[in-house]
C-alpha cells in the first residue's frame, strides 16, 4: 500500500485493471493506450476510483517535465478524485516533474481539481479529435471541447 489513512488507501494497479474500471464506469472515455503508472483508490477494501498517468498526449506539452492525468474515474465516493489527485502530485514531486496537467469537458465544473489546487490554464483546449491519424483504432472523438487544468510544482 502506498498511502493508508483510516479506511482509505491508494495502491498502484496494472493498466489492464485500471482500463477495465474505465470501461465500466467512465462516462465518455475509452481505455488508455499506455501509461507511466496507474493507481487505485480503495475505501473499505473496495476499488472506488482510478487514475491513469502518463506523458502529455499533446506533443507540444510533452517536454519531459510534465505529467498528465489521462484518465480519472470514480464511482462517486466522496473525496476520491481529490485523494487520487493528491497522490499524483506527490508522485510527480518525487520524480522531478514541474507540473501535472489534466483535462475536463467544458460542461464539467472541475470542483475536485480546484480542491486539489489545480488552476484552469486554458478553455477550449485539446480539440475534438486526437490520436494517431494512421491508426483508426487509436483515434478518439470527444463529446465537446475541453478545459486544461495545471498544477505547478
Amino acid at each position: 500500500m502506498l498511502f493508508k489513512k483510516e479506511k482509505w488507501y491508494i495502491e498502484k494497479i496494472e493498466l489492464s485493471a485500471a482500463n477495465e474500471y474505465i470501461k465500466r464506469y467512465h462516462r465518455h472515455h475509452n481505455a488508455a493506450v499506455g501509461h507511466k503508472f496507474s493507481i487505485g483508490a480503495y475505501y473499505k477494501s473496495v476499488l472506488v476510483g482510478v487514475a491513469i498517468c502518463g506523458r502529455p498526449v499533446s506533443r507540444n506539452l510533452d517536454d519531459g517535465e510534465t505529467l498528465e492525468i489521462t484518465r480519472l474515474c470514480t464511482i462517486g465516493t466522496k473525496n476520491t478524485c481529490s485523494k487520487l489527485c493528491s497522490y499524483v502530485i506527490k508522485y510527480a514531486k518525487l520524480k522531478g516533474y514541474n507540473k501535472v496537467i489534466t483535462y475536463t469537458l467544458m460542461s464539467e465544473k472541475g470542483s475536485s481539481l480546484k480542491a486539489s489546487n489545480f488552476m484552469l490554464e486554458k478553455e477550449n483546449a485539446g480539440g475534438l479529435y486526437w490520436g494517431c491519424k494512421s491508426d483508426k483504432k487509436r483515434q478518439y472523438k470527444s463529446k465537446e471541447l475541453k478545459k486544461r487544468w495545471i498544477y505547478k510544482i
